[in-house]
């Protein structure tokens, strides 16, 4: 069954759980029936350790509600990075302890990235030559081979990169290929892929790639979704300000599906007649009052290609 769910915006919790509890009471109210945690809003990780307690708050208040959760890796979690990578290791491993604790099904990771995103501003494109990416690749596959083994039970969904102009290609993710063959490189059925439908829409218009054919390739590796909506238009790293970016049609917006550009019908259709899971609305905090809106676009769109009754009962209106 489909579950039609939302993210807990780290930014709008930051730590607080007594947020997290009022964003699943309005998750409840909102008719939702999957919500998305992000254990990096609530603290839970610290230094590359589990924190028990936090983890035990944090399982108090979600066993309360009925959801089927999924858990949000870290965003700088970079299994690529060469300074510190034991510490990086570590978290993701306290990420896979936290989701297993919450009886969450799935967790999200953004793959390794040549370049983080964190040095954008310390250095240009970082153009690395094939045999020193091989290496990078097959570092990341490792730890995730090892990481799948100890938590057969999760599954691990590496996410597609959006484009950043100047720095990009930075992520070998910002192509679904590349991601497909990372995923099939490291040859674990709980490792699949986590399609985002706005970096994809972001990649398309970037590297003239088809969005629908893109998602026809991967769609069998299909196995968790971020489903929101923008106008396809990347930006450079240091443009941050919503507020200025919008009127423009520029950046990842994370906007309500309906919002922006983004051909929806077409994509899910590819996929989405032997899709079991998820489909998480990951909205920005200033976004927060429009999810019930989001959720209700989303039905609409699904029940315009057949499969509404494969929804878990919803009680959006």
């Amino acid at each position: 069954m489909l579950s039609i769910g939302s993210n807990i915006n780290e930014v709008r919790v930051d730590g607080n759980l007594g947020k997290l509890h009022r964003d699943l009471v309005a998750f409840m109210s909102f008719g939702l029936t999957a919500a998305e945690i992000t254990v990096h809003g609530i603290d839970a990780i610290k230094n590359g350790t589990l924190d028990p307690r936090r983890t035990a708050e944090a399982r108090a208040i979600l066993d309360d509600f009925p959801f089927c959760y999924s858990v949000h890796a870290p965003n700088p979690l970079n299994l690529m990075d060469q300074s510190n990578g034991a510490l990086h290791r570590d978290v993701l491993m306290a990420s896979l302890e936290f989701s297993a604790e919450i009886k969450a099904e799935v967790l999200v990771y953004h793959p390794g990235r040549f370049l983080a995103e964190e040095e954008f501003s310390l250095r240009g494109p970082h153009l690395l030559g094939s045999d020193e990416q091989m290496k990078l690749l097959e570092t990341e596959a490792s730890i995730l081979r090892e990481a799948a083994d100890q938590f057969p039970g999760m599954v691990i969904a590496m996410e597609n990169a959006r484009p950043y102009l100047h720095h990009s290609p930075y992520c070998y993710a910002e192509f679904p290929d590349q991601l497909m063959s990372q995923v099939k490189r490291i040859g674990r059925t709980n490792v699949k892929i986590n399609l985002d439908f706005g970096h994809l829409q972001m990649s398309s218009r970037f590297y003239d790639l088809d969005p629908v054919a893109e998602v026809r390739a991967i769609a069998l590796l299909i196995a968790h979704c971020h489903v929101h909506d923008n106008f396809g238009n990347p930006v450079y790293h240091t443009e941050k300000n919503q507020t200025h970016q919008i009127p423009f049609g520029r950046g990842d917006s994370h906007m309500p599906v309906g919002w922006g550009e983004i051909p929806f019908r077409n994509i899910f259709a590819e996929f989405i007649d032997s899709y079991d899971g998820m489909l998480i609305c990951e909205l920005r905090s200033r976004y927060f009052d429009q999810t019930r809106e989001s959720a209700n676009s989303l039905v609409t769109i699904l029940n315009d290609l057949g499969v509404g009754t494969s929804i878990t009962e919803l009680a959006v209106f």
